[in-house]
């Protein structure tokens, strides 16, 4: 089938395929971000009562951080069924897992109720948010990726992003309201459940767009393909590390300052803005909520420019935006305004946008059809072991050693350095045909003439 073929064919589903990955993710996200709210928030209090208020956190944290250990496997397990077997099955699947994991997290009994047990179970239950969370993203980006047509790609992947601060927005916005209507004893002894048991009903929602989207075509011409061959298969897993590791290493590189910057602008800012700025709960968590609205609807301006000027540059303006920006982040936050914090977190996260944009269009342009699910999702997910992980904690950390900000702007800005030598190294992607790409890694980019003009490049 030609590229204009396969983009009239799929140009009709488009729109719905991109809303039930916006929704989809959006609700994963609320899931997963709640928790790490929560961590910042209460979770100290109730699980680690009879530890310091910043030893409770780092704690709090810990099991925050350990979710981030089962997103690789999670990364793994699903990208393989998911380019055996389809990318719409796995997505209903994690859907599932990640909230009948949230709901039982509000219906959790607390230490002083059970003991030691009560962490323990919150510990396991943080582990399978993240296996979810680990096949949930490679699944929803390519969904949309697959559907859409090479030239405005960057546009139409970057909704599923969207997700990213739609849940944090509405993760902290429940938890603002909650907040704001009762008081800290109330809130403390049952209100911060409620977020975590409306999770039952969002997944309800998810589950019925989800169901009613079409597979990819791309993976059904790919899967008709292979076995037509009637040849036996590699698993995904060994076809990633022969033909794309480089691709690999890229992604995970990628990964490093916008996971990072991320989770301490969105996450540690909470810790930081409440017990060392001296802000109630909700000034932090209003400033976090108006500025992932403001996200929300850069993201996709970001993923259009990418398609004009390239999935690189885009790229590399938020890593070094981020770098830059975190030794004036943390001073903003000191000046006890709610207008500087407010102003400190939104415009980090405009330069976590740039970053984040692209990246799925960029990503799901680095790996052929019938281990695009793997190679992405490895990419991404075994990199935010070493970068979202345990960049709240090593933050907290830091700030109780040094009792400054200074040492977690130099740590941002390092993971910057990271990320933007792993950008220079890869290639550009834009103007690809994602039928065209095969495990070539390391080959020249495609010509900037062949994306402009619509017509697949050579990989």
């Amino acid at each position: 089938m030609s590229t204009s073929a396969r983009g009239t064919a799929a140009s009709s589903s488009l729109p719905r395929v991109v809303a039930a990955s916006l929704i989809g993710t959006t609700i994963e996200w609320y899931d997963y971000f709640l928790y790490g709210t929560a961590a910042a928030l209460v979770f100290g209090k109730l699980f680690f009562p009879h530890s310091d208020p910043l030893t409770g956190t780092l704690l709090s944290f810990l099991t925050y951080a350990i979710g981030f250990a089962a997103r690789p496997l999670g990364a793994l397990v699903f990208g393989h069924f998911g380019d055996r077997v389809g990318r719409k099955k796995l997505l209903v699947v994690s859907l599932l897992l990640m909230g009948g994991s949230t709901t039982a997290i509000g219906l959790l009994p607390t230490y002083d109720s059970i003991g030691v047990a009560a962490p323990v179970l919150l510990t396991a239950l943080r582990l399978v948010q993240g296996f979810a969370l680990g096949g949930e993203w490679g699944g929803a980006v390519l969904l949309v990726s697959e559907h859409g047509d090479q030239r405005r790609r960057g546009f139409w992947a970057s909704w599923p992003q969207g997700g990213a601060p739609a849940g944090n927005l509405l993760a902290a916005g429940v938890l603002s309201l909650m907040t704001a209507v009762q008081s800290d004893a109330a809130f403390l002894a049952w209100g911060w459940r409620v977020p975590f048991l409306l999770s039952a009903v969002l997944v309800a929602v998810g589950m019925w767009i989800r169901l009613a989207v079409d597979e990819s075509p791309l993976f059904k011409q790919a899967l008709a393909a292979q076995q037509s061959r009637k040849a036996p298969e590699r698993p995904p897993l060994v076809e990633v590390l022969r033909n794309h590791w480089r691709e690999v290493l890229v992604a995970m590189g990628a990964r490093m300052a916008e996971n990072i910057s991320y989770y301490v602008m969105t996450t540690f800012v909470l810790v930081y803005a409440v017990n060392h700025a001296h802000f109630s709960k909700q000034t932090a968590l209003n400033a976090v909520l108006v500025a992932s609205a403001i996200q929300f609807a850069l993201i996709p301006l970001f993923g259009a420019l990418s398609d004009r000027v390239g999935r690189r540059p885009v790229y590399l303006v938020g890593a070094v935006g981020v770098g830059a920006w975190a030794f004036v982040f943390f001073g903003l936050v000191d000046t006890r305004s709610f207008g500087s914090l407010l102003a400190a977190v939104t415009v980090g996260l405009v330069f976590h946008s740039a970053m984040y944009a692209p990246q799925a269009a960029f990503f799901s342009e680095l790996f052929a059809t019938r281990m695009r699910y793997s190679g992405a999702s490895i990419g991404a997910q075994f990199s935010s072991v070493a970068a979202g992980a345990p960049a709240p904690l090593i933050a907290t950390a830091l700030l109780k050693d040094y009792g400054s900000a200074t040492p977690i702007a130099v740590y941002v800005a390092i993971a910057a350095a990271v990320t933007v030598l792993a950008v220079l190294c890869g290639r550009e992607t834009r103007g690809l045909d994602l039928a065209e790409v095969e495990g070539q890694a390391g080959q020249d980019s495609p010509e900037p003439d062949a994306a402009a003009a619509g017509r697949p490049a050579v990989v």
